[in-house]
């Protein structure tokens, strides 16, 4: 188990983000659309000094393990990632994006999941 911090602090942050697509249409089956969410989430994260651990995609969903900093506003990061790739997707995929969201220019749900990913156990907190 590897440790983040400075001399003042230790921490491990890491999160299970899943975001899900619109009307859970079956978006991400495409290769290329989904190595492209995959790039342009790597890109966003990087810019943020977000680790991304581990990403994998769905038929219409993505899961993100991502590792962060104590003072990332979690929710704000994932607007980000959603507003990025949602404005990406639409610039390269327009035609094909058009036949599925014929209203708005849309990619994901309103909402996320997201949950800590914990490394102490009972013991451990016990001890402490």
């Amino acid at each position: 188990m590897k440790w983040n911090g400075g001399s003042h602090n230790k921490y491990l942050l890491q999160y299970h983000l899943i975001l899900v697509c619109k009307y859970r249409k079956k978006l991400l089956i495409s290769n290329q659309i989904s190595n492209d969410i995959k790039q342009y989430s790597c890109v966003i994260c990087k810019r943020h000094h977000v680790n991304i651990k581990y990403v994998e995609t769905d038929k219409d969903h993505i899961h993100y393990m991502i590792e962060t900093k104590p003072n990332i506003n979690l929710s704000i990061l994932v607007k980000t990632i959603k507003s990025y790739t949602t404005y990406h997707i639409w610039k390269k995929y327009d035609v094909y994006l058009k036949k599925h969201f014929w209203k708005e220019k849309t990619f994901w749900t309103d909402g996320y999941f997201i949950c800590s990913v914990g490394n102490v156990s009972e013991e451990t907190l016990k001890i402490i």
